[in-house]
């Protein structure tokens, strides 16, 4: 509607209108999280969590309508039909920019339960955004480092554990887990320093989908293997809000979670191993997918 605009002028305006979204809609988020102290109550507590999902995709919803208004996008959205909302995912994808991000949430908003990320224990002090990430029920993780664990030999196992009891409240709620498995953002220097088998991607970090199935295994149905491809060149988050990607394609592909894939990764050579197999062979069809679309 405004792509007509200069550039810079889409890209302030649609900042400044992520800004009041995100504002207007965290301080809601957060004195409705603070129900969960006060009344304590099960079916309280199932109300209020209605309440800030639905605030949640509004939020998603209305960043939609802000790139909408700024940018006219193709997107190619691909393998969207075997997708349900009332199924647990865990969901892997590449990663290039923090555009990803508002990407994944676009193409997945109300098509599967709301992407939510692991994250570690320490992180629920950070300000505004730890009791909101509470709040959301984002699963927070305690890990030992090697040190610790050479020390307190006892502790081994006791993160994965620990985690598992926090997530057994997602059994009767649907939810999704988010994966960035390169843990960083592509660039070709990083691709050449890791000398990567990939021509398009990173080299995949088993540990954290690993510990994603250790620790919820047993109510995650099935993978959604995300490839983001970006046909013209990767956009920085000041290129998105600024309205110049012309086309943007995802790609996705769904996976049963078998028994196979559940195991002691951190403790099993033997699982690692064939984990991490597994993991790769799944970049190896990623990156050579993403060589055909593009010549395509």
């Amino acid at each position: 509607m405004l792509s007509f605009l200069p550039s810079p002028l889409k890209g302030i305006l649609s900042f400044l209108l992520a800004l009041v979204n995100t504002i207007c809609l965290t301080i809601p988020l957060i004195f409705l999280s603070l129900f969960k102290f006060i009344i304590p109550l099960p079916s309280a507590i199932v109300i209020v969590d209605k309440i800030l999902i639905a605030i949640a995709t509004l939020w998603i919803n209305i960043n939609s309508l802000n790139s909408a208004l700024f940018s006219k996008i193709d997107w190619d959205i691909r393998g969207m039909e075997k997708l349900k909302k009332k199924e647990w995912y865990l969901v892997m994808s590449n990663h290039q920019s923090w555009v990803d991000i508002l990407v994944l949430q676009k193409t997945l908003n109300k098509k599967i339960p709301m992407l939510k990320f692991f994250l570690k224990k320490e992180l629920i002090w950070v300000p505004f955004l730890g009791i909101a990430w509470w709040a959301l029920d984002f699963p927070f993780m305690k890990r030992y480092s090697k040190k610790i664990l050479a020390q307190k030999p006892h502790l081994r196992g006791k993160d994965l554990e620990s985690t598992k009891k926090a997530c057994k409240k997602f059994k009767h709620t649907p939810i999704s887990i988010m994966n960035f498995v390169e843990g960083t953002r592509f660039t070709p220097q990083k691709n050449s320093n890791q000398k990567a088998p990939f021509t398009h991607l990173l080299t995949p970090r088993a540990g954290g989908v690993a510990f994603v199935l250790g620790s919820m295994g047993d109510y995650l149905h099935k993978i959604i293997d995300v490839t983001i491809i970006y046909p013209d060149k990767i956009p920085s988050f000041w290129d998105f809000l600024s309205g110049k990607p012309k086309k943007i394609i995802i790609d996705l592909k769904v996976l049963e979670v078998n028994q196979a894939l559940k195991g002691d990764y951190f403790n099993d050579p033997e699982y690692k191993a064939t984990f991490c197999k597994w993991l790769n062979r799944i970049w190896i069809e990623k990156d050579e997918r993403i060589s055909r679309i593009k010549n395509q």
